[in-house]
């Protein structure tokens, strides 16, 4: 069984976050949650994936927390690791931190032309996920724009954005698929768009062929 090591760090890596990914994912894989403290060497060492969940941050905070870990992410992932970011961890594989990246970056999708949403928090948005239409969770998530030639996509805005993709050893995506069901509770219209796990099903389809 493959082994994750799940980066959490409130609120910057949300522990809802964190915990979707392991309601999602730890039927076919060990997760294990490390924190800003722990000894990262021995964590990558002993890992198959590392992943990094949503939450609120910024670059600010980013640097506070990982700035002096760049580089170690950056040999674990040219070493043959995997990298597994959603939302936050999606922007974090983007050029102003991680830079795991080529030819294509995380970028704000409300920001983008022909966005289907300008809201910053929680809501729903469509994407096709390998072809079919998908109501996912979205909390300002990202864009992947770029060269499509140096990236495979995985699902699109309604836009045509690219919303989640593999590059090499990185998975990135910019909805959650790793939402719970209570997650569907701040707004009366949510409830009907909650996906049975349907999308948890997407995320580790997704990981399985990372």
């Amino acid at each position: 069984m493959r082994k994750i090591a799940l980066f959490s760090h409130h609120p910057m890596c949300s522990r809802d976050c964190s915990n979707g990914m392991i309601a999602a994912l730890s039927g076919g894989y060990d997760v294990e949650t490390f924190r800003v403290n722990d000894d990262f060497e021995a964590i990558l060492g002993s890992a198959d994936i590392v992943a990094f969940p949503g939450g609120i941050g910024d670059s600010q905070s980013f640097d506070y927390l990982l700035g002096d870990k760049v580089e170690m992410i950056q040999d674990f992932v040219a070493n043959g690791g995997k990298y597994l970011g959603i939302c936050m961890g999606a922007y974090w594989a983007g050029s102003h931190y991680f830079n795991l990246l080529d030819g294509v970056d995380a970028v704000q999708y409300i920001r983008r032309p022909q966005a289907c949403t300008s809201r910053p928090y929680g809501t729903i948005v469509e994407v096709d996920w390998c072809g079919d239409k998908e109501a996912m969770y979205f909390y300002d998530g990202c864009a992947l724009v770029g060269n499509k030639r140096k990236f495979e996509t995985v699902a699109t805005y309604a836009n045509g954005d690219a919303m989640a993709i593999k590059q090499g050893n990185v998975g990135i995506i910019g909805c959650h698929p790793e939402s719970q069901e209570f997650w569907y509770d701040t707004w009366q219209y949510m409830p009907q768009f909650w996906h049975e796990g349907h999308h948890h099903t997407l995320l580790r389809e997704f990981v399985d062929t990372l």
